[in-house]
């Protein structure tokens, strides 16, 4: 779940973007994983599936570092944050996000997929 406070708006990265409503000082935590309201897949059920279902989970969800028996679906924007060569938040450290920067008001949050995926990640298209 993020622990700061975001709205969604138009990226000029990637379709829908998630944006800081307030200033974010570098080495804030800005995300925690948080099983009361994000969802841990199992790994086997996502992989038997198919159809629109599974094609909302490759868009949505990415495997979980710390247990790759598992998918993480966050619950809230945070799922809408985009790709960067370049981020702005950090996402390697497993079940918590800080800011590796200072982020203004308007800015938008991004983070590296490739922390995610072993062998990167495939881009899917438009969000």
């Amino acid at each position: 779940m993020l622990l700061i406070d975001v709205y969604l708006d138009k990226s000029p990265i990637q379709g829908i973007g998630v944006f800081a409503k307030q200033a974010i000082a570098k080495g804030t935590l800005i995300w925690k994983l948080d099983q009361r309201f994000d969802r841990l897949i199992e790994t086997e059920l996502y992989e038997s599936l198919d159809g629109p279902i599974k094609s909302y989970l490759d868009r949505y969800c990415y495997p979980r570092r710390s247990d790759p028996r598992y998918i993480v679906f966050e619950a809230d924007d945070a799922r809408y944050m985009n790709h960067s060569d370049a981020p702005n938040c950090d996402f390697s450290h497993g079940d918590l996000a800080y800011a590796l920067e200072d982020i203004a008001p308007g800015e938008e949050l991004t983070c590296n997929y490739n922390v995610f995926f072993e062998n990167g990640f495939e881009f899917l298209g438009e969000r």
